[in-house]
């Protein structure tokens, strides 16, 4: 797979937005790693050093009334998202042609702000 995203800079975007989403009350989970090369079945792993050729990195938030945002990136530029806002809103959300770990953030933005509404900031 051609190797479009840097993985580390896509965690490191998750990472910059971390703190705000658990001052707003989120609750954000550890990012997790799939290594390429690793044996099948790949495994999950939220320790970097064990991920030799990460594949997707992804993270799950949660928020009050079963709220939740599962998002995972792939180094193809592509992102399986899914999310629920409590209520009635829920489902996939197409992510395609994500070109750089900045792009993946302004759509990052996008996806929080679709799950949980606005966070009282004006970058969510």
């Amino acid at each position: 797979m051609e190797r479009i995203i840097d993985l580390d800079q896509a965690a490191a975007v998750v990472a910059e937005r971390a703190v705000r989403w658990a001052a707003a009350g989120l609750e954000v989970g550890q990012v997790t790693w799939l290594d390429e090369t690793a044996p099948w079945p790949q495994q999950l792993e939220t320790d970097r050093t064990l991920v030799h050729d990460p594949h997707s990195v992804g993270v799950l938030i949660s928020g009050s009334g079963d709220a939740g945002l599962s998002v995972v990136l792939f180094r193809g530029g592509w992102a399986d998202v899914d999310h629920f806002d409590g209520r009635d809103d829920s489902g996939s959300i197409p992510a395609f042609d994500i070109t750089s770990a900045e792009a993946f953030g302004t759509q990052l933005d996008q996806w929080v702000h679709r799950a949980f509404g606005n966070l009282g900031t004006s970058d969510s």
